[in-house]
Formats: structure tokens, C-alpha cells, sequence
């Protein structure tokens, strides 16, 4: 059994994950039908449910940072999750726009939590290569294939590495874990804030919330 979820409900070969618990909610109301909460232990809200066309589907919330995230991860790996896509936020470092779609071609490990994984400090890890492709597909040019900076610590320090122009906290020790959990794992994230502490309002952010399930959900059950 797993050890940090507590599953009262299926869990699907697919999945996109959330850190936010409230995004959880949202995502599993936009995108499933009749969706059943499938955890709230720890407070990592999970839903079970059909989409629209007929397959099954969990959105599970994985909590802050990259710890978190990748002991989510393993847990789902053990209940059956082989395909993910993570949905999230994160801060533009000068290049990314504010409300932006950011999809990872690649995160640089920065903080301490990829390095307890065992990969470097400024090491690049990169995501599932066919999730990855079919998801710019699917948003065509309303998205910005990115290198990005995962980092321990909010706001985060300057980038190192010159080619990041955005910074989360999970999307590195993620891809290390699901690499491992042989989990295929794609990342799309949403420039919510700017280094300069301006940010996206909270209607804005669900729009892009919203447009960045569709088309996790697409990619999954296509």
C-alpha cells in the first residue's frame, strides 16, 4: 500500500498533477465527469473520474516543493500511474510574460531537492519526449517550449544557468522520480508571478488553469 495516499477510489494509468489542492478541484470540475475525491489524506485532494470521452482520468494534488512532489509520485507509481502531465506555476525570470504557458523542454536542477535524487546541481533533466511533442501539438503556438529553474526557495535567487527564464519548485526532483518510477512525465507551467513581485490575478489564473487541463486531458486520451 502506499504510504502517503489513501485511495478511496480507482486510480487511472493516467494523471495530471497539481501542487494546489484548490487547483485539484477546479481541473477535476473542468475536466471529469462525475469525478469522486479519491484522497484527502495529508491534505493531497485527489479525483477519479471519465472525461468527456469516456477515459479514465485522476488529478491528483501533490503539495509544495519537490519533496512532496516526488513522494506523491511514487505513490502513484505504485497504484498504476504510468502516464502524467504536471500542470503548474511558477516565476518568469525575465523571459517568460506574466499569464503565460510554459511548456519544459527542460528543468536545470538548482535547489537541494533533484541533488537528493542523486542528479547534480545544474544538471538539465528533460520530460517525456512524445508527451512533450503531443502537447505542443495540441496548443499550437499558444505555448513557449522553455528551459526552466527548479528551485527549494520562493522568490527565487537569479537563474545560473543563462537558458532558464522561469523558476518552480517541483518540476526537476519530478521528472528525476518518474524517470526512475518509469513514469512517462510531461510538464506545462503558467508564469503566475514576475521576479519583480507583479501577479497574475486569481480570474486570469484559473482561465489558464483551465486551458492547460484541456490540453493535459487531450494528450492523455488521445
Amino acid at each position: 500500500m502506499p504510504r502517503r495516499l489513501r485511495p478511496t477510489a480507482a486510480t487511472a494509468p493516467d494523471a495530471i498533477l497539481v501542487g494546489d489542492p484548490g487547483r485539484a478541484l477546479l481541473l477535476a470540475q473542468e475536466l471529469l465527469e462525475q469525478p469522486k475525491m479519491s484522497n484527502h489524506a495529508r491534505g493531497l485532494w485527489g479525483y477519479y473520474g471519465s472525461t468527456p470521452s469516456g477515459d479514465p482520468l485522476t488529478i491528483q494534488s501533490t503539495g509544495m516543493g519537490g519533496p512532496s512532489a516526488a513522494l506523491v509520485l511514487d505513490d502513484l507509481a505504485e497504484l498504476g500511474v504510468r502516464r502524467a502531465v504536471r500542470v503548474g506555476t511558477c516565476v518568469g525570470l525575465g523571459g517568460g510574460s506574466l499569464g503565460e504557458l510554459l511548456l519544459v523542454r527542460e528543468a536545470v536542477a538548482t535547489g537541494g531537492s533533484a541533488a537528493s535524487l542523486g542528479v547534480a546541481a545544474g544538471t538539465a533533466v528533460a520530460p517525456d519526449r512524445e508527451l512533450t511533442e503531443r502537447l505542443a501539438a495540441e496548443l499550437g503556438g499558444k505555448c513557449h517550449l522553455a528551459v526552466v529553474s527548479s528551485v527549494d526557495a520562493h522568490p527565487p535567487a537569479p537563474p545560473g544557468n543563462a537558458g532558464a527564464i522561469a523558476a518552480d519548485m517541483q518540476t526537476a526532483p519530478l521528472l528525476v522520480r518518474a524517470a526512475t518510477r518509469k513514469v512517462g512525465l510531461a510538464v506545462l507551467l503558467i508564469v503566475s508571478e514576475q521576479g519583480d513581485g507583479e501577479i497574475l490575478e486569481r480570474d486570469d489564473l484559473e482561465e489558464r488553469e483551465k486551458r492547460a487541463g484541456r490540453a493535459a486531458e487531450a494528450v492523455l486520451s488521445g
